[in-house]
Parts: C-alpha cells; sequence; structure tokens
C-alpha cells in the first residue's frame, strides 16, 4: 500500500506548523539561555566570588558544593517543565497538523 507524495513546503508555510515552530523556538531558546547561564554561573562564581562559595553551612559542606549540586536539580527541572510544556501544548498542536496533513500537503 503506497502513501500518497506530501508537500511538505506547503506543511511548511501553514499557519498553524508555523506558531508551533515559533512557539517551541522561543520556548526552547529561553530554557536554553537559562540554562547555560546558570550553568556558568559556578565556574565564574568559584573564580571570582570565592569568599562566598567558602561559606561553610554544614561541616565540610559549603556554598560552592551546594550551588554545584543545584546544576542537577536545575537540570531535572528544565527536562520536567520541558515534558509538560510539550505534553500540555506542543504535542496537542503536532497531533492537529498531524490530522490535517493530507488535507494541507497532501499530492493528489
Amino acid at each position: 500500500m503506497s502513501h500518497p507524495a506530501m508537500n511538505w513546503a506547503a506543511i511548511d508555510s501553514d499557519p498553524r506548523f508555523q506558531e508551533l515552530h515559533a512557539r517551541k523556538t522561543r520556548f526552547l531558546w529561553s530554557m536554553m539561555a537559562f540554562s547555560i547561564i546558570y550553568y556558568f554561573l559556578l565556574p565564574v562564581g568559584a573564580a571570582y566570588f570565592t569568599d562566598l562559595f567558602k561559606i561553610k553551612l554544614w561541616g565540610p559542606i559549603n556554598v560552592g558544593l551546594v550551588f554545584a549540586l543545584s546544576e542537577f536539580v536545575v537540570a531535572w527541572s528544565i527536562a520536567w517543565f520541558y515534558a509538560r510544556k510539550a505534553n500540555a501544548e506542543f504535542d496537542a498542536m503536532s497531533e492537529e497538523i498531524n490530522r490535517l496533513a493530507f488535507s494541507i500537503g497532501g499530492s493528489k
């Protein structure tokens, strides 16, 4: 059973696809910018704010170590936030585009 050829340019130019792409791009770039800034706060803080990073919190545990471990929590939080946003918004938009794909870009 052969499938009809798709006109991918028509799907790409569809306003629903453009909106999905724009929303997803905006969201991903903002999450990437946040994660990069947060990631680089660790080496910048360790290099330029050594007095702050040396402050002891509990025994040998200091601010620098807690901040370094918080990077894992932030990464997991970003992944969780993305999955939640994708499930709630992006997947529904994608499903609609997928459902209408042949009417948008199907060849006759």
